[in-house]
C-alpha cells in the first residue's frame, strides 16, 4: 500500500497539515515569549526515521512553506531546516532506537540548535532583530515544548514517508 504515488500525496498533505496547525493553533499557544515550532519537527523526525538525505529534503520544503508566513528573508528557514534535518539524519543513522526517549531527546536538542542556527544565519544575511536578550529563554522553551510534540510528528512522518526495510542482512 506504500506505492510511490501515495507517498507523493501523503508527504505534502502532512506538511500542509502541520503548517495549518502551526499557523492557527500552535501560534496562539504561548508560554511567555515562547511558542512551539512544529515545522522544524518535520525535518528532525524525517532525519531520525530516514537518514540525512530525507531530513534535508523535508527540511527544504518545510522551510519554504514556513518562510511564506514569516517576515524574514525567503529561504532562511529552508536553509536552517535543511541543515538541521541533514545533521540529525547523519548523527542518528548509527543510533539504536531501543529506548522510547531517544526520539524526544534528539528532537529537543535539534530544536534548540535550529533556533540558534536560524538566528546566526539571519544575522549573517542582515536580520539583526533576531538577536535579543531573551534568546536563551526562547531556545530552551522551544526545545522543551517541541520534545513531546515530536512523538506525534514522528508518527505522522512515518505514515507520510515510510522507510523501506533493509533485508540485506536477513538472507
Amino acid at each position: 500500500m506504500n506505492e510511490p504515488r501515495l507517498i507523493g500525496l501523503k508527504l505534502p498533505f502532512a506538511m500542509i497539515l502541520v503548517l495549518l496547525l502551526q499557523s492557527s493553533l500552535l501560534s496562539e499557544m504561548r508560554l511567555g515569549v515562547v511558542r512551539p515550532d512544529a515545522m522544524v519537527l518535520l525535518p528532525i523526525t524525517a532525519g531520525m526515521l530516514g537518514g540525512s538525505e530525507r531530513g534535508a529534503v523535508v527540511g527544504f520544503f518545510a522551510g519554504i512553506l514556513t518562510d511564506l508566513f514569516l517576515q524574514t528573508p525567503m529561504g532562511l528557514s529552508a536553509v536552517t531546516y535543511s541543515v538541521v534535518g541533514f545533521a540529525v539524519g547523519a548523527m542518528h543513522t548509527g543510533v539504536l532506537r531501543a529506548a522510547w526517549w531517544i526520539g524526544p531527546v534528539t528532537a529537543m536538542a535539534a530544536s534548540a540548535i535550529s533556533v540558534l542556527l536560524f538566528v546566526v544565519i539571519g544575522a549573517v544575511v542582515g536580520v539583526s532583530h533576531l538577536i535579543r536578550p531573551g534568546l536563551v529563554v526562547i531556545v530552551i522553551g522551544v526545545a522543551v515544548i517541541n520534545a513531546p510534540l515530536s512523538v506525534a510528528v514522528s508518527r505522522l512522518m512515518a505514515w507520510a514517508w515510510p522507510v523501506e526495510a533493509n533485508h540485506a542482512f536477513a538472507r
